[in-house]
C-alpha cells in the first residue's frame, strides 16, 4: 500500500509579494481539453478527437480578510506563483505553478467581528507552467500557442505550418 501524497506546507505569491500567514487556501486550475466524439464512415465506433483546450482555466485562491495588493489589481493582470511541499512516506516534493492572468471574481464574503472571513479571488489564466522539484512538466500559453507536456511541446508543429 502506497502512502498518499500530502500538502504540508504551502506559499502563494502575488507579483513576488509572499502571503506569508495570509494566504488559506489555494485550488489549481483544472486542465481540461475540449473532446468530441468521432465516428466517420466505415468506424465500428465513436473515437475521440481533441479540439484543443477546454474553456475553464481558472485558479482560485483565498484568504482570512481582504488583500490590497488583489483589490489594486482589479482589473489588470496578475502573476501568481503557487510553491506547495507535498509528503509521502517521508519523502518531501516540491510543486510550484506559475500563473498568470486577469481578476475574475473578488469576493469579500462574510465577515464577522473575531472570526476569520472568506476573501475569494477568482483569477482566469492566459499562462500556467507547473514545475515538479525544478522541472518543468506542463506549460500551456494559449496566446503563443504553446503546450509543452513532459518536455515536448505539443504545438510546435502547428506554429511551423502556421509560420508563427
Amino acid at each position: 500500500m502506497a502512502y498518499p501524497r500530502i500538502l504540508k506546507h504551502m506559499m502563494l505569491f502575488n507579483e513576488g509579494r509572499a502571503y506569508i500567514g495570509e494566504a488559506s487556501a489555494i485550488t489549481l486550475p483544472k486542465l481540461s481539453r475540449k473532446i468530441e466524439k468521432w465516428r466517420g464512415a466505415g468506424m465500428d465506433g465513436a473515437v475521440p478527437i481533441d479540439l484543443g483546450m477546454g474553456d475553464e482555466f481558472v485558479l482560485e485562491h483565498g484568504y482570512p480578510g481582504p488583500i490590497l495588493q488583489v483589490l489594486r489589481q482589479y482589473g489588470t493582470s496578475a502573476t501568481l506563483r503557487f510553491a506547495g511541499s507535498y509528503e509521502q512516506a517521508g519523502r518531501a516534493d516540491g510543486i510550484e505553478v506559475y500563473a498568470r492572468g486577469l481578476h475574475e471574481e473578488i469576493d469579500g464574503g462574510e465577515s464577522k467581528p473575531g472570526e476569520l472571513g472568506a476573501f475569494k479571488v477568482k483569477t482566469t489564466l492566459s499562462y500556467y507552467r507547473l514545475e515538479w522539484n525544478g522541472v518543468p512538466v506542463i506549460e500551456i500559453d494559449p496566446i503563443n500557442m504553446v503546450l509543452t507536456v513532459n518536455g515536448v511541446d505539443l504545438l510546435a508543429a502547428h506554429r511551423a505550418n502556421l509560420g508563427i
